[in-house]
């Protein structure tokens, strides 16, 4: 058992220390956000996880894991440290590590005994000589630690199942003692023979960042195709079920529809860019990524537009779906923005739902009409646009939807709906990458 202090609680912390108290360690997450802490500490979880209320009551319940403001005293507290703070896009397109450096300060001016200071953050490759660089400014009584970049590979509404069952765990370490304590932490994982990757600090740091720009490359691959069998009458889901068949390709991530959003992959990709820009390194196939990404949601855009005969104004548009994808209520990056700001810049109307991300979304676009079921959302509408792949969606009642519609025009952007039911009933829609007859 180890005592361990995670510095964040935005989403990574949250789910890590969740995770790390479950193993049985007993932990602290600290955040500077008072108001965030005394939520965690009256039981209200300011995102939305599947499985992760559960999992941070069972471990606040029996003591093992505690939310708090006194970082500082958390610090000396501990015998690991993971920092687990933001690393916005910045202007430039680089990631910002300010707030990794400032707890590396921190951490610095209150370390007091031996301890493994590892990162979790997703920070550029390079940056844990800064991170150390900074503690040892600050370090004045020269105390021992070793430090350790462990990136993170959660999903989003998967997050818990993949912190309890990951694929690999990557350990990057400046010792062999370092390498040990976070084997130890992982324990639990490691006596199941989960694949630990034990390497170098700026490895570890380019795993993540060449993880997340592969699965984007992917999507935005995926998408091209879809495009094109658009344009020849070709099923972009049989070609994708035959591609993942092939054991060199795998199947996942091969889902067309209207580009990649949340957190991570646009961040991701535009960071990897801008950092190899610097090192004078052209990455063209990222880069075409991101475009593809950008283009397949004005792509989106033109196909509602063609739906409506070529004309928003004055048009009511129900948006189904908010988030950037299922079980999560992030719209950050979501495709659904660009939709939302394309709509009302060509003087079309929105009445928005979305089970979950509602109030998210509201944040960005407060004066949408925000609805509390499909239903309501789609009333009297002269279009409805699926954006997000929630179960609920997968089953609308196309009758239903039909009647309280004042014309049935659907744009599926996730290719969930049943085309011959949609035929059936004389509607008039769209998807993406299977051909309407």
């Amino acid at each position: 058992m180890k005592r361990i202090t995670i510095i964040g609680t935005g989403y990574v912390g949250l789910v890590s220390g969740a995770g790390l108290s479950d193993f049985g360690h007993q932990v602290r997450c600290v955040d500077i956000d008072k108001e965030k802490i005394d939520l965690l500490n009256d039981g209200i979880i300011p995102i939305y996880e599947p499985g992760l209320k559960t999992l941070i009551t069972r471990n606040n319940n029996s003591k093992r894991l505690i939310f708090s403001v006194e970082i500082e005293e958390s610090i000396k507290w501990a015998q690991v440290i993971l920092i687990a703070v933001g690393t916005p896009q910045s202007k430039n397109g680089n990631a910002d590590i300010s707030a990794v450096i400032a707890v590396a300060k921190q951490i610095g001016k209150n370390i007091n005994n031996y301890k493994v200071i590892c990162t979790k953050s997703t920070v550029p490759i390079g940056t844990g000589k800064m991170i150390q660089k900074k503690i040892d400014q600050n370090n004045l009584d020269k105390i021992k630690y070793d430090y350790c970049s462990n990136p993170e590979f959660l999903r989003e509404g998967a997050a818990v199942r993949d912190f309890l069952h990951p694929d690999r765990i990557v350990l990057g370490a400046t010792s062999d003692k370092a390498f040990e304590y976070l084997k130890d932490i992982y324990r639990p994982l490691y006596i199941n023979e989960t694949p630990f990757v034990y390497t170098t600090v700026e490895t570890a740091e380019m795993i993540k960042y060449a993880a997340n720009s592969f699965l984007a490359v992917k999507i935005s691959y995926i998408n091209e195709i879809a495009n094109l069998c658009d344009e020849t009458g070709a099923d972009v889901h049989v070609v994708a079920n035959a591609l993942g068949t092939d054991g060199r390709i795998s199947p996942k991530f091969f889902h067309p529809g209207p580009g990649f959003g949340g957190s991570c992959f646009p961040k991701d990709t535009k960071a990897l860019v801008e950092f190899a820009k610097n090192h004078n390194i052209d990455l063209a196939i990222v880069t075409a990524a991101i475009k593809t990404n950008i283009y397949q949601r004005k792509r989106m855009v033109n196909k509602l537009i063609a739906l409506l005969d070529n004309d928003l104004k004055g048009k009511i548009i129900a948006v189904l779906g908010l988030a950037f994808k299922q079980e999560t209520d992030d719209v950050r990056e979501s495709p659904a923005i660009q939709i939302i700001t394309s709509i009302l810049e060509k003087g079309g109307s929105i009445k928005a739902y979305d089970p979950i991300a509602n109030d998210s979304m509201k944040t960005i676009f407060p004066e949408l009409d925000y609805k509390s079921n499909w239903h309501e959302a789609v009333e009297g509408c002269d279009a409805a646009i699926i954006m997000t792949e929630w179960n609920e969606f997968r089953s609308l009642d196309l009758e239903k939807l039909k009647e309280l519609m004042s014309q049935p025009v659907i744009l599926d952007t996730r290719n969930i709906l049943n085309v011959s039911e949609l035929k059936r009933l004389e509607f008039k829609f769209d998807n993406v990458g299977h051909k309407v007859a």
